[in-house]
């Protein structure tokens, strides 16, 4: 990271964040076929394979927004692994990963924070985390932005935290402290094989939305309070693979999980390249 880095993360907090960010949501869902030649030029500008989409055909995406988030042919993802294994949640790049130690969270060289203050204070929801694993990743704009279930899980409890939009991208993480834990966020938490995991979809500057399958569209509009939604009473279940949510334009996820035989893929580190459905992790085999 450069000084110039430094300099560009404390500039872009002086940016009205959550303005830009509506305007970003009219403008992305603005069907014209006006838009068309935009819509061509992002696909060159950034090398978009469209011949994994379900419609490579780019005419077929009447708006920014729809080619965000394109289904994929389903046999372009292959989902690896199975019921012992963790499922990359995105095509993205790895951020970070490792233990929490003592509930911390690493985010960048010289900045962390708290799986509580990520989790909106909630120290319940936390605690399963505290001595747990964590695996962070970015997704860039030429990234497919569906997410997706890394274990089979029943839904327990979604969690919105209003906050700022700092831009997730690495040069602005590695100079913003807490970030994460900063701007706004959505939340999901299930039981899983291996005990409760929960899933923070990060909101971001030009994120003009985070939906789930469950849910919809969870922002926008912007909140002014945390807001808790306890799903107890309903039997909602999403397997291994399935999709569980998505952003406009790229963001980022941090996956915790509790504390448990589970060993991330050591080929993998901060910097690695994943693909939606690759296994990351594996269960080691106690009984050997």
């Amino acid at each position: 990271m450069t000084p110039f880095d430094f300099l560009l993360a404390q500039l872009l907090r002086l940016l009205p964040h959550h303005a830009i960010s509506r305007l970003t949501h009219r403008v992305a869902r603005w069907q014209s076929p006006r838009m068309q030649p935009l819509l061509r030029g992002f696909v060159r500008q950034y090398n978009l394979d469209m011949t994994e989409a379900a419609n490579a055909d780019i005419a077929a995406y009447p708006s920014f927004n729809a080619l965000f988030t394109r289904a994929l042919r389903p046999e372009v993802r292959p989902l690896e692994g199975d019921e012992s294994s963790l499922a990359s949640p995105a095509d993205a790049r790895v951020s970070a990963l490792g233990r929490i130690q003592s509930g911390q969270i690493f985010q960048a060289k010289g900045h962390s924070y708290t799986a509580t203050e990520l989790l909106g204070g909630f120290a319940d929801l936390a605690q399963p985390f505290f001595r747990g694993q964590f695996l962070t990743v970015y997704l860039s704009p030429r990234d497919y932005h569906r997410l997706h279930m890394p274990l089979s899980g029943r839904l327990t409890t979604m969690v919105h935290v209003p906050g700022r939009l700092f831009s997730v991208a690495p040069r602005i993480v590695a100079h913003t402290p807490r970030l994460f834990a900063r701007n706004e966020r959505v939340i999901a938490f299930f039981d899983t094989s291996i005990g409760p995991i929960a899933m923070a979809l990060i909101g971001a500057i030009n994120v003009g939305s985070i939906e789930t399958v469950w849910a919809g569209e969870v922002t926008p509009p912007r909140g002014r309070v945390i807001t808790r939604a306890d799903y107890g009473d309903r039997d909602i279940r999403l397997a291994r693979g399935e999709e569980m949510g998505r952003f406009n334009l790229g963001s980022s996820v941090v996956l915790l999980l509790p504390e448990s035989p589970l060993r991330f893929n050591p080929e993998i580190g901060p910097g690695s390249l994943l693909r939606f459905g690759s296994e990351v992790a594996r269960l080691l085999d106690t009984e050997a």
